[in-house]
Formats: structure tokens, sequence, C-alpha cells
């Protein structure tokens, strides 16, 4: 449903675009190791799944490896209010900020598949090239009117179409749900929690709709089929 929305929104808005594929091996691995070992701070498991983490560490870094290699300008990212404030909606990115958040995604990750994930991640040219030149990344959800339901209905008119099998926070991603039930399990809280709770507080959602959307429950059979795929027996 994912890929079939992208080539539909693309093609009405006639803008180019490419998709890249890690192999399924490695995402398996990671994901995997995703599940028993605390890769990331604190602050990091307050906001997101230690397999969101994992997964949106190699979509951040091979996007920027893109972004210099095509010499494309801003980033472009779909963070809500309650994910990326307003303050850094438009950032510069620079250099010796990428090089350290790099390593916290990097380290761990290399720990699981070894030298197999650099090709993922800024290697000393991408780096040369960050340097020199000017590079930002965007939320535009942080400043412009955020409504669910009207960026629904407007995507709608692009040929979008909900998918029936994502869970209550995702609109394009099978493994969330198992994201969230592990980290549930794990820690005693939604890791989409901190979330929620800012667009409950910015007025974006009512408490009641905050408290449904972390409430809801995990679909199982769609846990099932993600367990099966990453062959995960338990």
């Amino acid at each position: 449903y994912a890929l079939d929305n992208i080539k539909t929104v693309c093609d009405a808005l006639s803008i180019d675009h490419i998709t890249f594929k890690p192999q399924f091996d490695i995402l398996t691995r990671i994901f995997r190791g995703s599940l028993n070992e605390n890769f990331y701070s604190k602050k990091a498991l307050a906001r997101a799944s230690t397999i969101c983490s994992s997964c949106m560490g190699i979509v951040k870094f091979v996007t920027l490896k893109l972004a210099l290699e095509k010499n494309i300008p801003f980033i472009g990212y779909g963070w809500s209010p309650g994910q990326a404030p307003i303050q850094s909606s438009v950032m510069k990115i620079n250099a010796d900020f990428i090089r350290s958040s790099q390593k916290s995604f990097y380290d761990p990750l290399h720990r699981i598949v070894g030298d197999e994930i650099n090709k993922y991640f800024l290697d000393t040219a991408d780096f040369d090239r960050l340097q020199n030149m000017p590079l930002y990344n965007v939320h535009p959800l942080a400043f412009l009117d955020y409504n669910e339901e009207a960026i629904y209905h407007r995507i709608a008119e692009l040929g979008w179409k909900q998918p029936p099998d994502t869970d209550s926070n995702s609109s394009n991603c099978l493994l969330n749900s198992y994201a969230n039930q592990t980290h549930i399990d794990r820690y005693g809280f939604h890791p989409y929690a901190f979330e929620v709770a800012g667009l409950v507080r910015s007025g974006v959602l009512s408490r009641k709709e905050g408290i449904e959307k972390v409430e809801a429950p995990q679909d199982s059979a769609t846990i099932d089929q993600v367990k099966s795929k990453l062959g995960i027996t338990t």
C-alpha cells in the first residue's frame, strides 16, 4: 500500500522519485538485534522504539548521502509537531553535529552486521562535500497548520489511500505495530507517548484522542506476519 501511494502521488505531482531498498538480510539482523539490546540513550528510548530508531538511522543517512551526491539543498521530513518543534523546523546541517549523530547510530549497528553497514552511512568523501555544500533539514509540518484529517483529505485528492493494515500511529509501516509492542513489553510505556503528548499540549489533538492513540491495541495478525518474516518464533 505504501509503495502504491508513493507511485500514485509522485505521478500526480509529476516529480522525480528514487527508491532505495537496503538488503533485507541486513535489516533482519538489525531488527532482531534491536529486540534485546539497549542501543540508544534513555532520551532516544523515550521518543521511539529501538527498532524504529535503528530503521530511521539508516533512512536519515542514506537520504543525506543521496542529497550530497545529487546536490540537493533541502531534505524534507514529515515529522509531526510532537516530533519536531517549530524551533527545529528549518536547520542548516552542521558537519560536526552529523559526525556525532552518525556515530550514535553507526556504532551499535556496526556491532550487529559489521562493515556491511558502512555503505548506508557517510564516508570521508561525503563529509568533505558536506563541509562545502549548504544543506538544510526542513520539517514543514512543524510550521504549517497541522490537522491530520485535513492532511488525509488533501493527499487523498492526489490518489493517496489509507492502508488498512497499519497501526494508529503509522500510515506506511507494518513493522511499527511489532516495534511498539516490544517497546511496551520491555519498558512499560508506548514509544509514541512523547509525540502524542506534544500534540495534545499544542492543541492538535484532544486528550481523549491522544489516549486513544496510545492505548489502541497493536494488531496481532500484523505482528505475527512481521515475526514470521523476520524468523522470530518467541
